[in-house]
Protein backbone atom coordinates (compact mmCIF):
# COMPACT_ATOMS: atom_id res chain seq x y z
CA UNK A 1 0.00 0.00 0.00
CA UNK A 2 1.68 3.60 -0.89
CA UNK A 3 1.99 5.72 1.76
CA UNK A 4 -0.69 8.12 0.10
CA UNK A 5 -3.17 4.77 0.65
CA UNK A 6 -2.06 4.69 4.31
CA UNK A 7 -2.96 7.57 4.68
CA UNK A 8 -6.14 7.47 3.89
CA UNK A 9 -7.00 4.33 5.39
CA UNK A 10 -5.71 5.90 8.90
CA UNK A 11 -2.87 3.58 9.25
CA UNK A 12 0.20 5.18 10.43
CA UNK A 13 2.54 6.97 8.35
CA UNK A 14 5.54 6.40 9.58
CA UNK A 15 5.44 3.75 12.08
CA UNK A 16 7.98 2.09 14.02
CA UNK A 17 8.26 -1.33 11.63
CA UNK A 18 11.09 -2.55 14.42
CA UNK A 19 10.04 -5.05 17.59
CA UNK A 20 10.33 -3.05 21.15
CA UNK A 21 9.88 -4.58 24.03
CA UNK A 22 8.88 -1.92 27.07
CA UNK A 23 10.38 -4.15 30.52
CA UNK A 24 10.15 -3.89 34.34
CA UNK A 25 7.15 -1.32 34.17
CA UNK A 26 3.92 -0.78 35.92
CA UNK A 27 1.67 -0.91 33.22
CA UNK A 28 -1.79 0.93 33.94
CA UNK A 29 -3.84 -1.21 30.82
CA UNK A 30 -6.73 0.39 31.24
CA UNK A 31 -8.64 -2.59 30.06
CA UNK A 32 -9.12 -4.07 34.24
CA UNK A 33 -5.99 -5.06 35.40
CA UNK A 34 -2.79 -3.52 36.19
CA UNK A 35 0.08 -5.63 35.75
CA UNK A 36 3.44 -5.08 38.14
CA UNK A 37 6.41 -5.44 36.94
CA UNK A 38 5.11 -5.97 33.10
CA UNK A 39 6.20 -5.93 29.85
CA UNK A 40 4.70 -4.20 26.81
CA UNK A 41 5.42 -5.19 23.21
CA UNK A 42 4.97 -3.14 20.10
CA UNK A 43 5.40 -3.70 15.94
CA UNK A 44 4.28 -1.78 13.03
CA UNK A 45 2.49 0.73 15.33
CA UNK A 46 0.13 -1.77 17.18
CA UNK A 47 0.86 -3.52 20.32
CA UNK A 48 1.29 -7.57 19.98
CA UNK A 49 2.07 -8.51 23.87
CA UNK A 50 1.31 -6.68 26.97
CA UNK A 51 1.13 -8.93 30.44
CA UNK A 52 3.39 -10.36 33.16
CA UNK A 53 4.58 -13.38 31.11
CA UNK A 54 5.32 -12.15 28.02
CA UNK A 55 8.23 -14.05 25.78
CA UNK A 56 10.12 -10.91 24.55
CA UNK A 57 10.66 -11.58 21.07
CA UNK A 58 14.69 -12.47 20.06
CA UNK A 59 14.56 -9.31 17.69
CA UNK A 60 13.16 -7.04 19.19
CA UNK A 61 14.92 -3.50 21.39
CA UNK A 62 14.90 -4.27 24.92
CA UNK A 63 13.65 -0.83 26.82
CA UNK A 64 14.07 -1.41 30.82
CA UNK A 65 11.18 0.83 32.38
CA UNK A 66 11.59 -0.03 36.28
CA UNK A 67 10.33 2.79 38.26
CA UNK A 68 8.41 4.14 35.67
CA UNK A 69 4.50 3.47 35.06
CA UNK A 70 3.04 2.87 31.35
CA UNK A 71 -0.31 3.68 30.73
CA UNK A 72 -2.29 4.59 27.64
CA UNK A 73 -2.45 8.17 25.76
CA UNK A 74 -4.69 10.35 26.69
CA UNK A 75 -8.17 10.58 24.66
CA UNK A 76 -8.66 14.29 25.07
CA UNK A 77 -12.61 14.49 24.28
CA UNK A 78 -12.87 18.30 23.60
CA UNK A 79 -10.01 20.35 22.61
CA UNK A 80 -9.55 23.75 20.08
CA UNK A 81 -5.78 22.69 19.64
CA UNK A 82 -4.20 23.45 16.10
CA UNK A 83 -5.36 27.12 15.82
CA UNK A 84 -8.97 25.67 14.94
CA UNK A 85 -11.78 27.66 13.93
CA UNK A 86 -15.60 26.74 12.84
CA UNK A 87 -18.74 29.04 11.66
CA UNK A 88 -18.35 32.63 11.32
CA UNK A 89 -21.42 35.68 12.28
CA UNK A 90 -23.56 34.77 9.07
CA UNK A 91 -25.69 32.59 11.02
CA UNK A 92 -26.72 30.59 13.69
CA UNK A 93 -26.86 27.07 12.30
CA UNK A 94 -24.20 26.22 10.13
CA UNK A 95 -23.61 22.12 9.70
CA UNK A 96 -21.57 22.06 6.29
CA UNK A 97 -18.52 23.77 8.12
CA UNK A 98 -15.46 21.55 8.53
CA UNK A 99 -13.13 22.03 11.50
CA UNK A 100 -10.54 20.47 9.42
CA UNK A 101 -10.54 23.19 6.80
CA UNK A 102 -8.69 25.84 9.40
CA UNK A 103 -6.56 23.26 11.32
CA UNK A 104 -2.84 24.25 11.31
CA UNK A 105 -1.27 20.49 11.61
CA UNK A 106 2.31 22.80 12.59
CA UNK A 107 0.94 24.38 15.30
CA UNK A 108 2.80 24.56 18.53
CA UNK A 109 -0.52 23.68 20.19
CA UNK A 110 -0.57 20.01 18.98
CA UNK A 111 3.40 19.65 20.73
CA UNK A 112 2.71 21.26 23.50
CA UNK A 113 -0.36 18.65 24.00
CA UNK A 114 1.90 15.46 23.05
CA UNK A 115 4.19 16.74 25.77
CA UNK A 116 1.25 16.36 28.44
CA UNK A 117 0.54 13.03 27.31
CA UNK A 118 -2.34 13.54 25.29
CA UNK A 119 -2.24 11.01 21.56
CA UNK A 120 -6.34 11.57 20.47
CA UNK A 121 -8.51 14.98 20.90
CA UNK A 122 -11.44 15.65 19.39
CA UNK A 123 -10.73 19.02 17.64
CA UNK A 124 -14.02 21.06 18.07
CA UNK A 125 -15.24 24.66 16.63
CA UNK A 126 -16.71 27.13 19.55
CA UNK A 127 -19.81 27.42 21.28
CA UNK A 128 -21.01 30.83 19.58
CA UNK A 129 -23.69 29.09 17.29
CA UNK A 130 -26.33 26.59 17.99
CA UNK A 131 -24.59 24.59 15.43
CA UNK A 132 -20.64 25.68 14.50
CA UNK A 133 -19.82 22.95 12.51
CA UNK A 134 -18.22 19.28 12.19
CA UNK A 135 -15.59 18.60 14.74
CA UNK A 136 -12.01 16.92 13.36
CA UNK A 137 -11.12 13.52 15.48
CA UNK A 138 -6.87 14.10 15.56
CA UNK A 139 -4.48 11.51 16.21
CA UNK A 140 -1.80 13.43 17.71
CA UNK A 141 0.63 12.11 14.95
CA UNK A 142 4.12 14.23 13.61
CA UNK A 143 2.67 15.46 10.59
CA UNK A 144 2.39 18.60 7.91
CA UNK A 145 -1.01 18.04 6.64
CA UNK A 146 -4.76 17.72 8.40
CA UNK A 147 -4.49 14.33 6.01
CA UNK A 148 -1.33 13.26 8.22
CA UNK A 149 -3.06 13.96 11.29
CA UNK A 150 -6.76 12.55 11.05
CA UNK A 151 -7.85 9.56 13.42
CA UNK A 152 -8.89 8.07 10.07
CA UNK A 153 -10.33 8.65 6.49
CA UNK A 154 -14.12 7.21 6.18
CA UNK A 155 -15.82 7.30 3.01
CA UNK A 156 -13.77 10.44 1.55
CA UNK A 157 -13.92 12.47 4.80
CA UNK A 158 -12.04 12.89 7.95
CA UNK A 159 -13.87 10.81 11.14
CA UNK A 160 -15.57 13.80 13.28
CA UNK A 161 -18.85 14.92 15.34
CA UNK A 162 -20.99 17.18 15.21
CA UNK A 163 -20.69 20.50 17.56
CA UNK A 164 -23.65 22.15 18.96
CA UNK A 165 -24.52 24.42 21.78
CA UNK A 166 -27.28 25.94 24.17
CA UNK A 167 -27.46 28.30 26.68
CA UNK A 168 -25.99 32.08 26.38
CA UNK A 169 -23.15 31.32 24.15
CA UNK A 170 -25.41 31.20 21.09
CA UNK A 171 -27.67 33.69 21.89
CA UNK A 172 -27.64 37.57 21.59
CA UNK A 173 -26.24 38.23 18.60
CA UNK A 174 -27.31 39.56 15.15
CA UNK A 175 -29.41 36.99 13.49
CA UNK A 176 -28.81 34.71 16.12
CA UNK A 177 -31.63 33.92 19.10
CA UNK A 178 -32.64 36.04 21.85
CA UNK A 179 -33.73 33.53 24.14
CA UNK A 180 -33.81 29.62 25.09
CA UNK A 181 -36.78 28.78 23.33
CA UNK A 182 -35.99 29.85 20.17
CA UNK A 183 -33.05 28.42 20.20
CA UNK A 184 -34.40 25.24 20.58
CA UNK A 185 -37.29 26.01 17.75
CA UNK A 186 -34.56 26.79 15.11
CA UNK A 187 -32.62 23.59 16.13
CA UNK A 188 -35.76 21.47 15.27
CA UNK A 189 -36.58 23.66 12.08
CA UNK A 190 -33.33 22.33 10.55
CA UNK A 191 -33.31 19.00 11.76
CA UNK A 192 -36.97 18.45 10.41
CA UNK A 193 -36.06 20.08 7.29
CA UNK A 194 -33.05 17.95 7.01
CA UNK A 195 -35.44 15.04 7.51
CA UNK A 196 -37.29 15.58 4.30
CA UNK A 197 -34.47 15.70 2.38
CA UNK A 198 -32.66 12.98 3.79
CA UNK A 199 -36.04 10.53 3.20
CA UNK A 200 -35.69 12.82 -0.40
CA UNK A 201 -34.03 12.23 -3.52
CA UNK A 202 -31.08 14.41 -2.97
CA UNK A 203 -31.19 15.47 -6.66
CA UNK A 204 -29.47 18.81 -5.63
CA UNK A 205 -26.71 18.61 -2.93
CA UNK A 206 -27.41 20.40 -0.13
CA UNK A 207 -24.11 20.94 2.13
CA UNK A 208 -25.93 21.09 5.55
CA UNK A 209 -28.51 19.17 5.44
CA UNK A 210 -26.16 16.15 4.22
CA UNK A 211 -24.17 16.61 7.49
CA UNK A 212 -27.70 16.42 9.54
CA UNK A 213 -28.16 13.37 7.67
CA UNK A 214 -25.14 11.65 9.36
CA UNK A 215 -26.24 12.87 12.40
CA UNK A 216 -29.96 11.98 11.86
CA UNK A 217 -28.61 8.29 10.92
CA UNK A 218 -26.53 8.25 13.71
CA UNK A 219 -23.05 8.27 12.08
CA UNK A 220 -22.37 12.04 13.41
CA UNK A 221 -22.01 12.15 17.47
CA UNK A 222 -23.23 15.09 18.47
CA UNK A 223 -21.27 16.92 20.82
CA UNK A 224 -23.35 19.55 22.91
CA UNK A 225 -21.65 22.26 24.75
CA UNK A 226 -24.43 22.68 27.66
CA UNK A 227 -23.87 24.44 30.87
CA UNK A 228 -27.36 24.71 33.24
CA UNK A 229 -29.42 21.52 33.94
CA UNK A 230 -32.39 23.03 32.27
CA UNK A 231 -30.37 23.36 28.86
CA UNK A 232 -29.32 19.71 29.69
CA UNK A 233 -32.84 18.96 29.57
CA UNK A 234 -33.27 20.23 26.39
CA UNK A 235 -30.79 18.53 25.10
CA UNK A 236 -32.50 15.27 25.78
CA UNK A 237 -35.57 16.10 24.54
CA UNK A 238 -34.06 17.02 21.33
CA UNK A 239 -32.58 13.78 21.26
CA UNK A 240 -35.68 11.91 21.97
CA UNK A 241 -37.50 13.64 19.78
CA UNK A 242 -34.84 13.36 16.45
CA UNK A 243 -32.76 10.19 17.66
CA UNK A 244 -29.09 11.58 17.37
CA UNK A 245 -26.25 10.22 19.45
CA UNK A 246 -24.95 13.04 21.34
CA UNK A 247 -22.47 13.32 23.98
CA UNK A 248 -22.33 16.54 26.69
CA UNK A 249 -19.79 18.47 27.07
CA UNK A 250 -19.14 20.97 29.67
CA UNK A 251 -22.15 19.51 31.57
CA UNK A 252 -21.67 22.07 34.62
CA UNK A 253 -25.11 21.07 36.35
CA UNK A 254 -25.06 17.61 35.21
CA UNK A 255 -24.84 17.13 38.96
CA UNK A 256 -28.27 18.04 39.10
CA UNK A 257 -29.63 15.61 36.66
CA UNK A 258 -27.38 12.91 37.11
CA UNK A 259 -30.14 10.43 37.73
CA UNK A 260 -32.10 11.16 34.63
CA UNK A 261 -28.94 11.58 32.30
CA UNK A 262 -28.27 7.85 33.76
CA UNK A 263 -31.52 6.48 32.60
CA UNK A 264 -30.95 7.46 29.08
CA UNK A 265 -27.76 6.16 28.71
CA UNK A 266 -26.05 9.86 28.29
CA UNK A 267 -22.20 9.84 28.52
CA UNK A 268 -20.71 13.56 29.61
CA UNK A 269 -17.45 14.36 28.97
CA UNK A 270 -16.85 16.78 31.96
CA UNK A 271 -14.44 19.27 32.59
CA UNK A 272 -13.04 20.05 36.27
CA UNK A 273 -12.45 23.76 36.27
CA UNK A 274 -14.67 26.20 34.16
CA UNK A 275 -15.41 29.64 32.92
CA UNK A 276 -12.03 31.46 34.43
CA UNK A 277 -12.99 34.78 35.54
CA UNK A 278 -17.10 33.76 36.08
CA UNK A 279 -19.42 32.73 33.79
CA UNK A 280 -23.39 33.10 35.40
CA UNK A 281 -23.94 29.91 33.76
CA UNK A 282 -21.13 28.34 35.97
CA UNK A 283 -22.11 29.47 38.88
CA UNK A 284 -23.34 26.37 40.47
CA UNK A 285 -20.01 24.43 39.24
CA UNK A 286 -19.31 21.69 42.22
CA UNK A 287 -16.08 20.54 42.62
CA UNK A 288 -17.41 16.55 43.11
CA UNK A 289 -19.30 16.80 39.44
CA UNK A 290 -17.37 13.88 37.71
CA UNK A 291 -17.68 12.10 41.48
CA UNK A 292 -21.27 12.25 41.81
CA UNK A 293 -22.18 11.21 38.08
CA UNK A 294 -19.72 8.05 38.67
CA UNK A 295 -22.02 7.22 41.15
CA UNK A 296 -25.08 7.41 39.27
CA UNK A 297 -23.06 5.69 36.80
CA UNK A 298 -22.61 7.77 33.75
CA UNK A 299 -20.02 7.40 31.48
CA UNK A 300 -17.47 10.32 32.47
CA UNK A 301 -14.38 11.78 30.60
CA UNK A 302 -12.48 14.57 31.49
CA UNK A 303 -11.36 17.29 28.96
CA UNK A 304 -9.56 20.08 29.12
CA UNK A 305 -11.18 22.32 26.59
CA UNK A 306 -7.65 24.02 25.78
CA UNK A 307 -6.81 26.81 26.33
CA UNK A 308 -9.24 26.73 28.24
CA UNK A 309 -7.42 24.23 30.70
CA UNK A 310 -3.97 23.43 29.34
CA UNK A 311 -3.69 20.17 27.62
CA UNK A 312 -0.49 19.90 29.49
CA UNK A 313 -2.76 19.85 32.81
CA UNK A 314 -5.00 17.22 32.19
CA UNK A 315 -3.56 14.51 34.24
CA UNK A 316 -4.05 17.57 36.87
CA UNK A 317 -7.60 17.97 36.45
CA UNK A 318 -8.47 14.22 36.84
CA UNK A 319 -6.25 14.65 40.34
CA UNK A 320 -8.86 17.41 41.33
CA UNK A 321 -11.87 15.30 40.38
CA UNK A 322 -10.26 12.38 42.70
CA UNK A 323 -10.07 15.39 45.62
CA UNK A 324 -13.78 15.77 44.16
CA UNK A 325 -14.40 12.23 45.36
CA UNK A 326 -13.70 10.22 42.51
CA UNK A 327 -12.33 6.90 42.15
CA UNK A 328 -8.20 7.01 41.19
CA UNK A 329 -9.27 4.19 38.84
CA UNK A 330 -12.21 6.50 37.72
CA UNK A 331 -10.38 9.17 36.75
CA UNK A 332 -7.64 7.39 34.82
CA UNK A 333 -10.44 5.93 32.98
CA UNK A 334 -11.92 9.31 32.22
CA UNK A 335 -9.11 10.31 30.59
CA UNK A 336 -8.53 7.67 28.45
CA UNK A 337 -11.14 4.31 27.58
CA UNK A 338 -14.05 6.59 28.47
CA UNK A 339 -13.40 9.20 26.41
CA UNK A 340 -12.35 6.49 23.43
CA UNK A 341 -15.80 4.85 24.07
CA UNK A 342 -17.83 8.17 23.57
CA UNK A 343 -16.53 8.86 20.30
CA UNK A 344 -16.75 5.05 19.18
CA UNK A 345 -12.94 5.09 18.86
CA UNK A 346 -12.17 2.28 21.35
CA UNK A 347 -11.06 -0.23 19.00
CA UNK A 348 -7.95 1.13 18.43
CA UNK A 349 -7.22 3.51 21.71
CA UNK A 350 -8.25 3.96 25.15
CA UNK A 351 -6.68 1.15 26.31
CA UNK A 352 -3.44 -1.05 26.16
CA UNK A 353 -4.48 -3.97 24.67
CA UNK A 354 -3.22 -6.73 21.65
CA UNK A 355 -4.03 -5.12 18.34
CA UNK A 356 -4.50 -1.46 19.80
CA UNK A 357 -2.32 1.18 18.63
CA UNK A 358 0.69 2.07 20.08
CA UNK A 359 -0.45 5.03 22.04
CA UNK A 360 1.16 5.20 25.23
CA UNK A 361 2.94 7.44 27.76
CA UNK A 362 5.80 7.10 30.17
CA UNK A 363 5.49 8.71 33.65
CA UNK A 364 7.74 9.15 36.50
CA UNK A 365 5.19 8.12 39.06
CA UNK A 366 1.48 7.93 40.12
CA UNK A 367 -0.39 10.06 37.46
CA UNK A 368 -2.10 11.67 39.44
CA UNK A 369 0.20 13.01 41.79
CA UNK A 370 1.85 16.60 41.33
CA UNK A 371 5.01 15.46 41.32
CA UNK A 372 4.95 13.01 38.25
CA UNK A 373 5.66 14.39 34.92
CA UNK A 374 5.36 12.70 31.35
CA UNK A 375 8.72 11.18 30.11
CA UNK A 376 8.05 10.22 26.80
CA UNK A 377 4.60 10.21 24.65
CA UNK A 378 4.00 7.78 21.69
CA UNK A 379 1.96 7.37 18.70
CA UNK A 380 1.50 4.83 17.10
CA UNK A 381 4.74 3.42 17.71
CA UNK A 382 7.19 6.57 17.35
CA UNK A 383 8.00 8.13 20.51
CA UNK A 384 7.02 11.92 20.24
CA UNK A 385 7.57 13.65 22.86
CA UNK A 386 10.85 12.76 25.27
CA UNK A 387 11.26 15.16 28.16
CA UNK A 388 15.06 14.53 28.14
CA UNK A 389 15.16 16.25 24.97
CA UNK A 390 16.37 19.77 25.23
CA UNK A 391 13.94 20.77 22.45
CA UNK A 392 10.71 18.93 23.83
CA UNK A 393 11.28 19.69 27.71
CA UNK A 394 10.48 23.73 26.10
CA UNK A 395 7.72 22.14 25.04
CA UNK A 396 6.86 20.77 27.99
CA UNK A 397 7.59 23.76 30.36
CA UNK A 398 7.67 26.84 28.47
CA UNK A 399 9.39 29.75 27.12
CA UNK A 400 10.87 30.96 24.42
CA UNK A 401 10.32 29.12 21.26
CA UNK A 402 8.05 27.39 22.90
CA UNK A 403 5.38 28.87 20.95
CA UNK A 404 7.66 28.71 17.40
CA UNK A 405 5.15 26.49 15.16
CA UNK A 406 7.59 24.45 13.67
CA UNK A 407 9.99 24.15 16.82
CA UNK A 408 8.90 20.33 17.57
CA UNK A 409 8.20 18.89 14.02
CA UNK A 410 11.58 19.83 12.26
CA UNK A 411 13.17 18.71 15.48
CA UNK A 412 11.25 15.05 15.40
CA UNK A 413 11.63 14.79 11.61
CA UNK A 414 15.87 15.39 11.99
CA UNK A 415 15.77 12.73 14.48
CA UNK A 416 13.73 10.38 12.40
CA UNK A 417 16.12 11.08 9.19
CA UNK A 418 18.97 10.49 11.43
CA UNK A 419 17.47 7.17 12.89
CA UNK A 420 15.97 5.91 9.24
CA UNK A 421 12.62 6.27 10.54
CA UNK A 422 10.99 7.87 7.21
Amino acid sequence: MSTAALALAGGPLAAQDRTIAFTGARILTMAGETINNGTLVIRDGRIVAVGSNVAVPADAERRAMEGRIIMPGIVDTHSHIGQVAGADGSGPIQPEVRALDSVDPLSSTIAKARAGGVTTANVMPGSGHLMSGQTYYMKLRDGKTVEDIAFEWKDGGALGGMKMANGTNPMGGSGFPGTRAKSASLVRENFVAAKAYCDGDRKQRDLAKEALCEVLSGDRLVHFHTHRADDIMTVLRLKREFGFDVLIQHGTETWKVAEELAEANIPVSNITLDAPGGKLETADLKMDNAAILERAGVLVSIHSDDPIVDSRMMLREAALAVRGGMSHDGALRALTINGAKQMRLDARVGSLEVGKDADFIVLNGDPLSTYTNVLETWVEGEKLFDRSRPEDLLMATGGYGAGSPMEASHHHWEIAEAEGEH
